[in-house]
């Protein structure tokens, strides 16, 4: 718990400086966009408390967190973790998992950056152990188009991994959302997940983003999957928001650092 105590601090610390730029990052989707931070921003994706049914299993995320800093232009690094407590007997206390570290770039500016076209960006980075489950380490890597039209928003996401049981994972995502100049524009996620371990998920998810300010999103959204014919169900609720701070990007970057070194 120590690693998840040092990131809270290290986001409650820097939330308290400044705030500018725009919270675009992408709760409550497991896909993401292809869009980062900007250089010198810090963009903090959280989900206070949110409900899991795996099954039989209950379990409470709190909090579902992700770090996002944009250290140059067209580039971020991310950390992510969730801090799971089992609500059913026989299931761990309280676990942390899916954690990653991760590094995310533009290879083409499009219409989510003002531009014509489409976006295009990769992510990449390592599947990190977790505490109390999830062992072991993998690696990750994602291909993300993302195409604005005044009726609405579309993002693909085609990812592989190496997961942490060292199977070969795929994960082909798509993500719609209603007019960008809504105050609440309506989401929709679909994605299929499958891993040589004859792991099989189908997923799909419907909720709202409500753009609070330029730099304040908030978001809800509901879930349900069937993975090898057992179903789940989830209820997410969160907010993504981003600041940045006026002494520097040497500031940036020592914060950055510490919170890296508390994953480890």
């Amino acid at each position: 718990m120590k690693a998840v105590r040092r990131v809270a601090t290290w986001a409650t610390a820097t939330a308290l400086i400044c705030w500018c730029g725009a919270a675009e990052a992408y709760r409550p989707f497991d896909g993401t966009d292809a869009a980062v931070a900007e250089t010198g921003e810090i963009e903090i994706e959280l989900g206070p408390a949110e409900y899991l049914r795996e099954g039989a299993e209950r379990a409470l995320l709190a909090p579902d967190l992700r770090i996002n800093y944009g250290f140059i232009r067209g580039w971020e690094a991310a950390l992510e973790g969730k801090l799971t407590h089992g609500l059913a007997a026989g299931v761990p206390g309280t676990s942390l998992v899916e954690r990653q570290a991760l590094l995310k770039g533009m290879l083409r500016d499009g219409t989510l950056q003002e531009k014509p076209g489409p976006s295009i960006a990769t992510e990449f980075g390592v599947l990190l152990p977790g505490i109390n489950d999830q062992h072991g380490t993998g690696a990750v890597l994602n291909g993300i188009v993302s195409q604005r039209w005044d009726w609405g928003t579309v993002h693909l996401n085609a990812q592989i991994e190496l997961n942490r049981q060292q199977y070969a994972d795929y994960f082909p995502d798509s993500i719609i959302e209603g007019p960008h100049d809504w105050a609440v524009r309506p989401v929709a996620e679909i994605f299929y997940e499958s891993d040589v371990s004859l792991f099989r998920t189908g997923s799909a998810l419907v909720g709202a983003i409500w753009q609070v300010q330029d730099n304040i999103a908030v978001d809800f959204g509901s879930r349900g999957a069937r993975t090898n014919g057992q179903t789940a169900g989830e209820i997410r609720a969160g907010v993504t928001f981003a600041f940045g701070v006026t002494k520097g990007q040497d500031i940036l970057s020592g914060l950055f650092a510490t919170a890296l070194r508390g994953f480890h």
